[in-house]
């Protein structure tokens, strides 16, 4: 008997496991689609700097798997970018998207995790967005800015201009990061959270494998 339950219980854990690989998958599928379904805010950042929400299933993904689940989405969301769409930047925006989405989700995942909650899962989605928003200036300071400037052939005084049309005083790089770019990373956090609490109730079962 004990060795039937044994067998039974890992039984369950490997279908588990499988469940688990399997919505991952289709999160990872969708990030890739939303990565394409993007928008300027042109009034308020330049154009070239787009919002979407690809990060969306990454949170979904990190409150029902756990915040390592929400990392490996992220990955295999930029993997798939890279291998159907390929890159224009030698993989420095891939990197940068990863990045940004890992530390997002994770951040949020470990929050969640340590007291599951609706409390928790908000404090983790803005905390998330918090880390990721502050981390997105030196990023993009050190390796996407000059990694554009390189591949698109654009100076970097043409870049600053796209900043001063909108505030003459951004006269340099960091403070156009620190002015624009981290509260615009800031709120796209907090778009994807609001969005997932909207729609992750619905989804519920279909994450957790409920009928």
């Amino acid at each position: 008997m004990k060795t039937a339950t044994t067998t039974h219980a890992a039984a369950s854990r490997q279908r588990s496991a499988t469940r688990d690989i399997t919505v991952a998958a289709m999160l990872s599928a969708v990030a890739f689609v939303l990565m394409f379904i993007e928008f300027p805010i042109p009034m308020l950042i330049p154009s070239f700097v787009k919002m979407d929400v690809s990060d969306l299933p990454a949170l979904l993904g990190t409150f029902a798997l756990g915040p390592v689940y929400g990392v490996v989405i992220e990955l295999m969301k930029n993997l798939l970018h890279l291998l159907i769409k390929g890159t224009s930047s030698a993989g420095a925006g891939e990197l940068f998207n990863f990045t940004m989405g890992a530390v997002f989700a994770f951040t949020a995942g470990v929050i969640y995790q340590s007291k599951k909650s609706r409390t928790s899962a908000i404090v983790g989605s803005v905390a998330g967005a918090l880390v990721m928003s502050v981390i997105s200036v030196p990023m993009n300071y050190f390796v996407v800015y000059p990694d554009y400037v390189v591949c698109y052939g654009m100076p970097m005084d043409a870049i600053i201009g796209m900043y001063q049309a909108i505030l003459p005083s951004a006269d340099s790089l960091l403070k156009c990061l620190v002015i624009f770019n981290l509260p615009f990373t800031f709120a796209k956090g907090l778009l994807d959270a609001l969005l997932c609490f909207f729609i992750y109730k619905p989804l519920s079962p279909l994450l957790h494998g409920r009928r």
